[in-house]
């Protein structure tokens, strides 16, 4: 009887294999405990209740109006917020990507710049000048341009000006990454064929620049559905959001179940955003993989 003929190529790969497995098990063994223990306690405290379980915290969203006009009012300031960040930051990354390196370094650093600041005193600074005696409202009537102070905080519209404001560098950042990697031949060859400057632009470098965009999209609009510390000290408590409301649940009405619910229900909205963005253009495009 002959003995099976081992495969040492296979043999080798196993080994490698193993090897991956061992250099990742401390990360692995983090991220399980940080991550997904936190994650699974918290879709447990949203079905219990009284020590049973129940679906009463997930009833509220369809009997109570407070948490669908909540999740609303949410998603229409991370959309907001969103557009804004587009519409101010596909030019300053568009004109850091085609300048030369000392300038689009200069220009990123100046983007950078507010992260250098916490959020908290960056709130407290658009509060400051936003208010009826800020430097806005005194410049705006100076000018002439009004008569009279406007209510900019303690509203929606103070909410988006400093949210957009702290989120525009993860907007700009995956732009100019987009960006860095379309060769300048395509766009060179698009208006050597006859396009104009509009029209090369149009068909081929924001097409190529998508990918950017859509990153940007994504970590723009999740990042503002989690936004508490701003709309918190500029909304003056008529700008409600999803995190505000769990932080009501948790610390008025010591609510652990619904807040979990509510972080669970969110939870499954971050993912829908990430799938919807994956059907848009794959991930390996967006990350830039392939």
């Amino acid at each position: 009887m002959t003995r099976p003929i081992s495969n040492p190529s296979l043999h080798h790969e196993r080994r490698e294999l193993q090897l991956m497995l061992m250099l990742l098990a401390p990360a692995l063994l983090v991220v399980f405990a940080l991550l997904i223990v936190p994650l699974l306690w918290l879709v447990w405290q949203s079905i219990r209740q009284d020590g049973s379980f129940t679906l009463a915290h997930y009833a509220r969203f369809l009997t109570d109006s407070v948490y669908w006009m909540t999740f609303l009012q949410t998603f229409r300031i991370a959309f907001i917020v969103t557009l804004a960040t587009i519409l101010l930051g596909y030019p300053v990354a568009y004109v850091a990507a085609g300048l030369p390196q000392k300038w689009s370094v200069m220009i990123l650093a100046l983007v950078l710049l507010p992260f250098w600041t916490s959020v908290l005193v960056r709130a407290y600074a658009w509060l400051i000048l936003l208010q009826r005696t800020g430097i806005v409202n005194s410049a705006l009537q100076e000018a002439g341009i009004t008569s009279g102070p406007l209510r900019l905080v303690n509203n929606e519209f103070g909410t988006v000006v400093a949210t957009i404001h702290i989120l525009l560098p993860f907007m700009v950042l995956p732009l100019y990454a987009a960006m860095k990697r379309i060769p300048q031949e395509l766009t060179m060859a698009g208006a050597s064929l006859g396009g104009s400057p509009l029209h090369v632009f149009l068909r081929v470098f924001l097409p190529l620049s998508l990918p950017g965009m859509i990153a940007g999209m994504v970590l723009v609009f999740v990042l503002t559905l989690g936004f508490y510390i701003t709309p918190e000290l500029l909304g003056g408590g008529r700008t409600y959001m999803v995190s505000m409301l769990v932080s009501r649940n948790v610390e008025v009405y010591n609510e652990w179940g619904a807040a979990s619910s509510i972080s669970v229900v969110l939870m499954a909205c971050v993912f829908l955003v990430f799938r919807l963005a994956s059907l848009l253009i794959p991930f390996e495009r967006i990350m830039g993989t392939r």
